[in-house]
C-alpha cells in the first residue's frame, strides 16, 4: 500500500455510522435497490427452507421431485402442466432437482454414461450463476463429480474425477436428459434415470449408486395459476440478513453490503423504519420486479420482437437482468448450454393472444443451429403450461410427426383451435395472452453470435 493509499484509509470511515438518523426517503432507496439486488437469492433461501423438513423422495402434488437437501430426486417423463414450482418449464427433458447446502460437506454427483443421448446438469450458486460444468457439451466422462462449497479444505477421495467449487454454501442442481416424444425412447432411458443421484460426501462408496423413481408416493402440492410465490415482499427483509451473511460479497460490493447492513440495523431497534422497509418491498415488488415476468420488458432486442440474454447463469453484477431472469424463468442454463429467445409479441408488435391465429415458419435450413436439440414452447400469461387436448407443450427435434412443406419450410400453427391438420399445432391457450420460446440446447456459434435469430410470428388474417 503507498503513503497516500494509507492516509486514506486511515482516514476514511469503513461504512456508514450506526445511529445515524436515516430519512424515509433514504431508507426506501436502500430497500428498493436492496430488493432489486437481493430477489434471486431471497428466493433460493425460502426454496431451501421449503426443502429442509423433507426426510424421502416424493412428488409433490404428484408432479414435481422433491427429496431431502443434497439429494437429487428425478421424473421418468415430461413435467405434468400442474406444476407450479418453476416458471417456464421444459418438456423437451426429463427433470430433477435437489437444493444444495454444501456448508457441512461437499456434495457427490453421479453421471452415468449416457451414450449418445443428450444431458446437462445445472448446477448454480445462491445467485443462480452456474459453477460447475457438467454435460455432453463438456464432453463429461461417467463417473463421479465433487461440489464443494467455499470453506471446504478437505481433499477429494479416490475415484472423484473433478471438484467444482461454489462461492456460496447454498446451491441448486437440476440434471435435464433429452428424451423423444416416443414410449421407446421414455423406456430406454429408465436405467439411466435410476444411476442420476447426488448426496453428501460421507455417503460416496465409490460404487454406483441407484434409486427406482417409479416408486415415489405422492404428496400434497402447490395449486393456483401461478408460480408458488417464493419471495414474499413483506417477510423479504426477515430472509435478508441471513443472505447477507451466507452469500460473501463479489468484490466491489463490500460498501453494498455495508448499506443494507445499516439499514437493517436500524430497522432492528425502530419499528417505523421496519414499517418503511416492508412498504418499500411491496412497492419495488410492484413496480419493479413484477414488470420484469414480462420478456419484452428486458433482455437484448432481436429482429420480429424477440428477445434474448447473453448472460444467463453468469450474471455476476448485472443486477436488473439476473432479477429479471430470475422472475420471468429461473434456472437457466448457460449460453453455452442452452440459448433462450423469448417472445411476447407478434410481428407487428402487438401482445400475443389466444383471440388470434398465429404461424412461425423455419425456411429451408433455418431451424435452430443446435449440436444438441431445439424446442418452440407455448406458455399461458403465467409462464405455465395450460392443458390442452393433445397433450403438446412444445415441438422441435423431440418432434418425428412434424410434417414439412415441398420447399423444405417448417411452419408451426399457433392457435387454440386446431387446424385442418394437427400434425404442426401448438395449442395456445383457450383464452388471453400467452409467450412463445424458443430454446437452442448446446447452441451452434451462429445461435450464439447473433447470425440465427427465430423468425417472426406472423398473425393469420
Amino acid at each position: 500500500m503507498s503513503s497516500l493509499q494509507a492516509v486514506k484509509a486511515q482516514h476514511m470511515p469503513s461504512g456508514p455510522v450506526a445511529g445515524t438518523r436515516l430519512s424515509e426517503a433514504y431508507v426506501t432507496l436502500v430497500a428498493r435497490g436492496a430488493f432489486l439486488w437481493g430477489w434471486p437469492l431471497v428466493n433460493l433461501q425460502a426454496r431451501l427452507e421449503t426443502f429442509r423438513p423433507l426426510k424421502a423422495f416424493a412428488l409433490s402434488g404428484g408432479v414435481l421431485p422433491l427429496g431431502p437437501v443434497n439429494e437429487v430426486c428425478m421424473l421418468r417423463d415430461y413435467i405434468e402442466p400442474s406444476e407450479r414450482a418453476v416458471a417456464c418449464p421444459n418438456q423437451d427433458v426429463v427433470y430433477g432437482q435437489a437444493m444444495l447446502d454444501m456448508s457441512k460437506e461437499p456434495v457427490v454427483v453421479q453421471v452415468p454414461d449416457f451414450g449418445e443421448r443428450f444431458f446437462v446438469y445445472q448446477v448454480v450458486d445462491q445467485r443462480t450463476d452456474s459453477f460447475a460444468r457438467i454435460g455432453k457439451m463438456y464432453g463429461t466422462k461417467p463417473g463421479f463429480y465433487l461440489l464443494a462449497g467455499p470453506g471446504w479444505n478437505g481433499d477429494a477421495p479416490k475415484g472423484i474425477a473433478e471438484t467444482f467449487r461454489s462461492p456460496t454454501n447454498i446451491g441448486f442442481i437440476a440434471p435435464r436428459v433429452f428424451i423423444e416424444d416416443a414410449s421407446e425412447d421414455k423406456q430406454a432411458v429408465q436405467p439411466i434415470l435410476r444411476q442420476i443421484r447426488t448426496y453428501p460426501l460421507s455417503r460416496f462408496t465409490g460404487e454406483m449408486q441407484t434409486y427406482d423413481w417409479s416408486t415415489l408416493p405422492s404428496i400434497p402440492g402447490a395449486s393456483g395459476d401461478e408460480e408458488t410465490k417464493w419471495v414474499v415482499p413483506e417477510k423479504f427483509f426477515d430472509l435478508l440478513p441471513t443472505v447477507l451473511d451466507n452469500v460473501p460479497p463479489m468484490p466491489g460490493e463490500e460498501a453494498q453490503y455495508a448499506i443494507f447492513r445499516s439499514v437493517l440495523d436500524a430497522a432492528a431497534n425502530n419499528p417505523r423504519i421496519k414499517d418503511l422497509l416492508v412498504k418499500a418491498a411491496v412497492g419495488a415488488d410492484a413496480e419493479l420486479v413484477q414488470p420484469l415476468f414480462e420478456f419484452r420488458n428486458y433482455g437484448l432486442a432481436l429482429p420480429h420482437n424477440w428477445t434474448t440474454q447473453n448472460n444467463g447463469a453468469a450474471f455476476g453484477t448485472d443486477y436488473f437482468t439476473r432479477t429479471a431472469v430470475a422472475k420471468s424463468n429461473i434456472f437457466v442454463n448457460t449460453p453455452r448450454e442452452t440459448k433462450y429467445f423469448y417472445q411476447d409479441l407478434d410481428a407487428g408488435g402487438e401482445r400475443l393472444n389466444s383471440a388470434n391465429r398465429y404461424t412461425v415458419t423455419f425456411a429451408k435450413g433455418q431451424l435452430p443451429p443446435v449440436r444438441g436439440f431445439w424446442s418452440l414452447t407455448m406458455y399461458n400469461r403465467h409462464h405455465l403450461f395450460e392443458p390442452n387436448e393433445i397433450k403438446r407443450y412444445s415441438v422441435g427435434t423431440k418432434s418425428k410427426s412434424l410434417k414439412y412443406a415441398d420447399d423444405g419450410s417448417l411452419t408451426v400453427y399457433v392457435q387454440s383451435s386446431p387446424p385442418p391438420d394437427r400434425a404442426n399445432w401448438l395449442p395456445s391457450p383457450e383464452e388471453g395472452d400467452f409467450s412463445l420460446y424458443v430454446r437452442a440446447y448446446w447452441p451452434e456459434d451462429a445461435v450464439l453470435n447473433g447470425t440465427w435469430t427465430p423468425p417472426p410470428v406472423t398473425r393469420v388474417t
